[in-house]
């Protein structure tokens, strides 16, 4: 079970994605599945702006529910990823996303509901 807290975390990062028009976002719950990893959020955004404009919104919302100035790894107009400690966030073009399939190489973890 997760954390009462973490979940609203979680809510909070998968709503600011939504909110700038991400697409097919996902939660996976790693912690069967990983010693060391916990959270993933993986979302598509159209192009490098979409891309930007929704790193910068879920940073805002981060912070508002407590969690620390994320580190980023990127710059990149394909893939940015958002690191908040058990949560890290993958926004990512359609094509990245295809092509590294996140979602396939993580099959045996589990997807959290947070449907709007």
């Amino acid at each position: 079970m997760i954390d009462t807290y973490v979940r609203k975390q979680l809510e909070t990062i998968a709503a600011a994605a939504e909110e700038r028009r991400a697409e097919d976002i996902i939660v996976l719950d790693l912690t069967d599945v990983s010693s060391t990893l916990e959270f993933f959020v993986i979302c598509t955004a159209t192009a490098g702006l979409q891309l930007n404009a929704v790193v910068q919104n879920i940073r805002e919302k981060a912070r508002e529910v407590g969690l620390p100035a994320p580190s980023v790894e990127g710059p990149s107009e394909r893939w940015l990823l958002m690191s908040f400690g058990s949560i890290v966030v993958h926004v990512m073009t359609r094509e990245a996303r295809d092509y590294y399939d996140l979602e396939g190489l993580w099959i045996d973890a589990r997807t959290l509901d947070f449907a709007s």
